[in-house]
């Protein structure tokens, strides 16, 4: 897209969508069209060493009901830059705590990176709201 309606991509687990996660959305979507990467349950195990407590799906359908206008789309299994390469963002908009995706490096990047300020960590910071036992989310699952 131009620069008139620049597009904005972002890349997150999404687990369990809170307040925290609205915030950071609703910023993103203030600097162009979004497209939201949710990341794989596969790949979420290999960064967090956890699975997320809802699958890949469930979280996509989330943020598509709570943003209708974003493009959702599934992170790629094997290549964390595959949708950076696909779409080619003019921004790709990080949360106050987030890194880089994997293998990414900010020189490769022909896009802007900007940063959102965090909103009520203390409280809505996913890693604060997992279960507690694997019986839980087995439950949960």
């Amino acid at each position: 897209m131009g620069k008139s309606h620049p597009s904005v991509m972002v890349f997150g687990t999404f687990d369990r969508l809170h307040p925290g996660h609205e915030y950071f959305l609703d910023e993103a979507s203030k600097h162009g069209s979004l497209t939201v990467v949710v990341a794989r349950d596969e790949n979420v195990m290999k960064i967090k060493g956890h699975l997320p407590v809802e699958n890949e799906k469930k979280r996509a359908k989330e943020i598509k009901k709570g943003f209708p206008d974003a493009k959702v789309i599934p992170g790629d299994p094997k290549d964390f830059l595959g949708p950076v390469r696909k779409f080619k963002p003019d921004v790709i908009f990080l949360g106050y705590d987030q890194k880089l995706p994997p293998g990414l490096k900010r020189k490769d990047l022909k896009c802007r990176i900007k940063r959102a300020r965090s909103y009520m960590q203390h409280r809505f910071k996913s890693s604060l709201h997992r279960p507690v036992c694997a019986q839980e989310l087995a439950d949960i699952r």
